[in-house]
């Protein structure tokens, strides 16, 4: 996609930039920390559910043998930092570190405040429907907003990022729904009642379309091409520049049926500028032939860079 040039060569951020930058994503895993750490603490657990990844196994063991469950989740993540160091590096091994000790002492920190030693208000409610789907909401939006800053709770977690590099074809959330339904299944050796497995399974979906959403959903747009000719793609093309601020491609082309020239204009648009796109096209030109289809992963100006990380 073309785009305006740019006035100047982006660097890579130094000195305050590039500490504001790291601020900035620390406050965002901090963020995400909260989210998910309620998800679980208040609507998961209290209403006997259990979750994928390594909270899901610590959940399990939680029930068998009453240790908390963020005290479980710091010794169960020992032996998968060293594996995640080993293929990630220093940098995912810190924001990972920062990102599974946080989650893990606000999720004590939370069941203790709203716990039986607190104000005692938990369960808030014995539907478990609201229970497993609040708590699926909650869970995948933190997650996602810590996958977005390139860490992890740790766990499973980093075996799905494993995965991710061998299996690029498939989406992290699908891979992350297979290993959390593995985990799944077996808490029914905890929890032997398929009402509960079927809550469980369905906070699991919940999570995973909520952790796509806000892991890939950032940077999706609408692709369209649109066909006209003549001075009317060209005022078309005019218009998304300054008016929409838009890059675009012209690509030429001929009607296979009446052999006339025509001008295809390319575009990759933001979806809440896409009603002023087509509101252009309609006023230029009212017999173009337009297509529209969802582009999931943009990489260029204005979208990812081609050297961030695939999520």
């Amino acid at each position: 996609m073309e785009n305006k040039p740019a006035e100047k060569k982006l660097n890579p951020p130094t000195g305050r930039a590039a500490v504001f930058n790291q601020l900035k994503k620390y406050a965002i895993i901090t963020l995400g920390c909260i989210i998910y750490s309620l998800g679980i603490s208040l609507f998961i657990e209290p209403a006997n559910l259990t979750s994928g990844g390594m909270t899901g196994i610590s959940l399990i063991i939680n029930a068998v043998t009453h240790i908390p469950t963020g005290f479980l989740l710091i010794i169960l993540n020992i032996p998968v930092f060293i594996i995640g160091f080993i293929c990630f590096g220093w940098a995912f091994l810190l924001s990972t570190g920062y990102a599974t000790t946080v989650s893990s002492l606000l999720m004590a920190l939370w069941s203790h405040l709203f716990g039986a030693d607190g104000f005692n208000l938990l369960p808030f409610t014995d539907n478990v429907i609201v229970n497993c789907v609040t708590g699926g909401v909650l869970f995948g939006a933190g997650m996602g907003l810590i996958f977005r800053m390139g860490a992890s709770t740790g766990g499973t977690d980093i075996f799905v990022k494993l995965l991710r590099r061998r299996f690029r074809y498939i989406k992290t959330g699908m891979i992350s729904l297979v290993s959390d339904m593995t985990i799944v299944l077996c808490s029914l050796f905890v929890h032997p009642d398929l009402n509960t497995l079927f809550f469980t399974a369905l906070s699991v979906v919940v999570f995973t379309l909520m952790f796509d959403f806000v892991l890939y959903g950032g940077n999706t747009a609408k692709m369209v091409f649109i066909i006209s000719s003549g001075e009317k793609a060209e005022k078309i093309c005019e218009r998304v520049l300054n008016e929409i601020d838009s890059g675009a491609t012209f690509i030429d082309a001929q009607g296979a049926y009446s052999r006339e020239n025509k001008r295809i204009l390319l575009c990759v648009i933001k979806p809440i500028l896409y009603p002023r796109l087509r509101d252009v096209v309609k006023e230029e030109d009212k017999n173009a032939f337009m297509i529209v289809s969802s582009a999931k992963e943009i990489y260029g100006q204005g979208y990812k860079n081609q050297d961030d990380a695939e999520l």
